[in-house]
């Protein structure tokens, strides 16, 4: 009989050999994303545009060795956004500074031309998207040259598709093990904190009022309703000013209801917006911050009329924390730091610092850097 070798030769061999140990290839799969929809992809996808820049905070965690992999263009929000990460980034992987970016679908300024000429395996959507996207007709134009488009969600509804938008990336990822490592540690973390709740013994919870993105402009006071920011202050053991002023999950509280109120603890969120408000008063905080200033910064928010006469001013009790984990999949860190503000007492062995090391020793291409929360100097009631 004649060998497989002496039909085929050696250079044969080595290609039916090579076909045979290589990754399976893509193949169509159907899948369900956070709006209910079916879309076919071919899986795994190997070339990705991210319709937001800070999605990498997901793409991040399930390609940690080599996090921009798949991407062949994102949205240019990251370096505006949140400037500390993307400077982290692109020291480590210079080459993104390459990557073709796009405006923003409710700007409408995304370039739908540009879009297909890079030839993704899907494009990434954020749900706040889909009114621009359905405007300008966006699904159906891409579909029609054979790019699907999926939504995922981790800021309208993050305590419903967090998880969900997790297990669909890592399917579409091929990475589902990773994914669903991630959502375990996500749940483990969050239930230190709701099971010691819920075992506590006539727990008083305190009226929070969570200031979104305080001093990024001189209005007072966008919130939270009973989600995002919101929903991790009911989570971690409080009650939320806002939850029934507000609808839906952002809003506005105006000044004479959060007097009216007195809040005992107040939260806001803060994060580096030079790009965007170059001389505000908003509390620079994110990877490697300036911590002393942000501290001088929140204290002087506090001195605001909505603030100054509060429970939480007069005490104390006034804390601000990174913006951006209203918009990751990282929630869970935020959820345990405003659960030591809350209830101290009930929370002292708790360590969020420690919680998001772990985070970045476990999923994350770039090492932990402090700079996420800080408290004003703590002061007795008067």
């Amino acid at each position: 009989m004649f060998s497989l070798r002496r039909i085929l030769g050696a250079a044969g061999l080595a290609a039916v050999l090579l076909v045979a140990i290589s990754p399976a290839q893509a193949e169509k799969v159907a899948v369900t994303d956070v709006l209910g929809r079916k879309v076919e992809v071919e899986a795994p996808v190997q070339r990705v545009i991210l319709g937001e820049g800070r999605q990498m905070y997901f793409v991040a965690a399930l390609d940690r060795d080599e996090p921009f992999k798949r991407v062949v263009g994102w949205r240019d929000d990251l370096p505006k956004a949140d400037p500390d990460s993307y400077k982290a980034y692109l020291a480590r992987y210079p080459g993104i500074a390459k990557l073709p970016t796009f405006g923003g679908m409710k700007e409408g300024a995304f370039d739908i031309e540009q879009a297909i000429a890079l030839k993704p395996d899907v494009l990434f959507l954020n749900v706040e998207a889909k009114i621009a996207s359905d405007e300008a007709s966006l699904v159906e134009k891409l579909a029609a040259v054979g790019i699907p488009v999926v939504y995922v969600d981790f800021r309208e509804k993050p305590f419903q598709n967090t998880e969900p938008s997790m297990r669909l990336i890592g399917k579409l990822f091929g990475k589902e093990a990773i994914a669903e490592d991630f959502v375990s540690f996500r749940s483990a973390e969050i239930a230190r904190v709701t099971e010691r709740l819920a075992k506590a013994p006539n727990l008083k919870k305190p009226v929070v009022m969570i200031e979104r993105a305080g001093g990024y402009s001189d209005d007072c006071c966008m919130s939270f309703g009973n989600e995002n920011f919101g929903k991790m202050v009911e989570i971690a053991g409080g009650r939320n000013l806002a939850a029934d002023l507000i609808p839906g999950t952002f809003g506005t509280v105006n000044a004479e209801a959060v007097v009216a109120a007195n809040p005992e603890v107040v939260i806001v969120t803060g994060g580096n917006w030079s790009a965007y408000v170059p001389n505000g008063a908003w509390v620079g905080l994110g990877p490697g911050s300036d911590l002393p200033e942000a501290r001088r910064r929140l204290a002087a928010l506090a001195k605001r009329p909505a603030f100054v006469q509060t429970q939480a001013v007069k005490n104390g009790r006034v804390h601000a924390i990174w913006h951006q984990f209203y918009n990751s999949p990282y929630q869970f860190v935020a959820i345990q730091e405003i659960a030591t503000w809350l209830h101290p007492e009930l929370f002292k062995d708790i360590d969020a610092a420690a919680t998001l090391k772990t985070l970045h020793e476990r999923f994350l291409p770039l090492p932990y850097e402090p700079g996420y929360w800080v408290t004003v100097e703590s002061r007795p009631a008067q």
